[in-house]
């Protein structure tokens, strides 16, 4: 079931984008269209004066919105199907695809499997902005993610409120990570924090108190060196069994668990040793089941110029905020990303992540 849920969103995904693709691509014809005639008409000079040339301007023009109205008609036929087919998959998705404000959550247990993907957020484009495709990403994690706390550049006037972008972008990450642990069985998935500074304590509450982390949040410069030591002699210690092909040789006991690491605040609190073994992590961790989830603004980081560039460059960005900065991998449309938001006042998450720490207390971990 689930893999056909997920094929079938990803069919939904396809089928917007294609048919958006459509409809540009007619627009464009019906533009490239008028142009050309009118440019005919004014080059002839018989028809520059009196009216003929308006006439065929008219009629230009009366050509073009014709074109663009058919081809809105079967846009609108086809977003038609598409948001009925959306009505019915939406609330039939399990939680690992579900959005916060689906019922689906008031029956969750702690899965025994792993599933095939999890829902990071939301895409939509500019022509149907009520149809909503779920974003989903397939598990384990490939590749790192960047939750992109710049208050400055991209987002506009989405700040003008005096909302906090840097708090956002934590909560967008504490969402994603609870998301992760409540989609994997009890025990299978591990979160670490490092919070330099202790700015990120609001936003971590509902880690911290429901007790899912691994451990406290690392403050300060030794909290991140300590945090970064163990996650990366881990990644060492499974990077040579598996390359010496004994997976089985591994310490009796040894935690094989998925590991999360949720950056705050970067570069606060990092030196030159601590950046080299983060972009360690970024490049070796996902093979080997150590993920990254850095929550930075990139101009924080200006100091290190193009060192940390490839940093960046392997990390999926995301924002706290809707940003049309994701492309898909048919026309390369951009894509509105839409952040998982809990219902205003609503206690899913924290019940989620209180029944993933029953779940690990049964276990013993």
């Amino acid at each position: 079931m689930d893999e056909r849920l997920y094929n079938q969103v990803w069919g939904m995904f396809e089928d917007l984008a294609r048919t958006v693709a459509a409809y540009r691509s007619a627009v464009d014809f019906a533009d490239s269209r008028r142009e050309k005639e009118l440019d005919e008409a004014l080059s002839d000079p018989r028809s520059r004066i009196g009216g003929q040339g308006d006439a065929a301007r008219e009629a230009a023009r009366a050509r073009h919105s014709e074109l663009v109205e058919r081809a809105r008609e079967v846009l609108d036929r086809d977003l038609a199907q598409l948001t009925a087919e959306s009505e019915v998959v939406e609330p039939a998705l399990p939680p690992a695809y579900a959005g916060w404000d689906n019922p689906v959550w008031h029956g969750y247990r702690v899965p025994m499997e792993i599933p095939m993907a999890a829902r990071l957020g939301d895409l939509h484009l500019p022509e149907a902005p009520d149809l909503r495709i779920p974003m989903l990403l397939r598990l384990p994690l490939e590749r790192g993610l960047w939750i992109d706390g710049g208050g400055s550049g991209g987002f506009g006037d989405t700040f003008a409120d005096g909302a906090d972008p840097r708090h956002l972008a934590m909560e967008t990450a504490v969402s994603l990570a609870a998301r992760l642990l409540a989609v994997y069985p009890a025990g299978e998935f591990g979160v670490h924090v490092i919070d330099p500074a202790g700015s990120a304590a609001r936003a971590l509450a509902p880690l911290v108190d429901t007790g899912v982390l691994a451990g406290p949040p690392a403050r300060g410069a030794a909290g991140v060196e300590d945090v970064l030591s163990r996650l990366t002699s881990r990644v060492d210690l499974v990077q040579m069994a598996l390359r010496g092909g004994a997976s089985d040789a591994l310490p009796p006991g040894y935690d094989t668990s998925e590991q999360l690491l949720i950056v705050n605040d970067f570069p606060h609190g990092f030196d030159d040793r601590a950046v080299t073994r983060l972009r360690y992590l970024a490049d070796e961790g996902p093979s080997v089941g150590v993920h990254l989830m850095m929550v930075a603004a990139r101009e924080d980081a200006s100091g290190y110029g193009p060192l940390l560039d490839p940093l960046w460059r392997s990390l999926l960005r995301l924002t706290p905020v809707p940003d049309d900065h994701l492309a898909d991998p048919w026309v390369g449309h951009a894509w509105t990303y839409l952040p998982p938001r809990v219902p205003q006042g609503s206690q899913v998450l924290r019940q989620v992540l209180a029944q993933v720490a029953d779940g690990r207390r049964d276990l013993g971990r």
